[in-house]
């Protein structure tokens, strides 16, 4: 599950810093389809803390408790209750309903096993009010881009970012990609100019291909119903970088 990498929340918020169309769409679906919200992986609440602000009430699940302990921080900051969760999305039972459940920003990767997959559709079904909607969103795999994952580490400036305490820090990832298992291994290394490599974490992200992600879905007892390419809502096809899925019970 990548546990070290989400180990350091704060950092990972300087270098995600969240926001953009992404909230603006799951807050706009959340509006539509209004009652209970469930975010599952919801890391620090980049997603969750804006639609409970809009009034919805919330609860957010994630494995990691450093990211649910910046989470809250950051709620009581805005002074938003949400009911922050530790917990499995493979496998959990809140013993209630909710009309909208997401899972977004490649969370859903870190489950490696189509029948982990499966366990976590599952779990997320048992959790769907009658007329409730999934939603979730997972890259589109480019062969090309895969290929191109050759265990080399590179400096990826667009994440660079700077820390108030270390100033600035670089990023590199070198990334190798397993085809058999369809995960992409990776290790990502943060520096500054007088601490190199101050944290190095290892993050593996398995790849979901178009053909498949329907059966995997229909397999959890959902069904798709839309598969939109890009937070625009494009159409999904062969040159958009997104499969935005739109799901309900089957």
């Amino acid at each position: 599950m990548s546990q070290e990498f989400y180990s350091h929340a704060r950092l990972y918020d300087l270098m995600f810093p969240g926001g953009g169309p992404a909230v603006d769409f799951y807050r706009a679906n959340a509006d539509r389809q209004g009652g209970h919200v469930l975010e599952l992986g919801c890391g620090t609440g980049h997603k969750l803390i804006p639609i409970a602000s809009d009034g919805h009430p919330c609860v957010g699940l994630d494995f990691s408790s450093d990211m649910l302990a910046e989470a809250q921080r950051k709620a009581n900051e805005h002074g938003v209750a949400v009911e922050w969760m530790q917990g499995d999305m493979r496998a959990f039972d809140l013993g209630r309903a909710f009309d909208f459940v997401f899972i977004t920003a490649n969370s859903l990767l870190h489950l490696h096993e189509a029948e982990d997959l499966v366990r976590c559709f599952r779990s997320v079904r048992r959790h769907l009010a009658p007329g409730g909607r999934f939603v979730f969103d997972v890259f589109s795999p480019s062969v090309r881009l895969l290929a191109e994952a050759d265990g080399v580490r590179r400096t990826r400036e667009s994440l660079s970012f700077r820390d108030p305490d270390r100033g600035q820090v670089r990023v590199d990832v070198a990334e190798s990609y397993d085809a058999p298992a369809q995960v992409t291994r990776g290790t990502w290394y943060l520096s500054t100019s007088s601490e190199p490599d101050f944290v190095v974490a290892p993050l593996e992200i398995r790849s979901i291909f178009p053909q498949e992600l329907p059966l995997l879905v229909s397999l959890g007892g959902l069904r798709l119903i839309e598969r939109f390419g890009d937070w625009s809502g494009r159409p999904f096809a062969a040159d958009t970088p997104l499969q935005l899925c739109i799901c309900e019970s089957a």
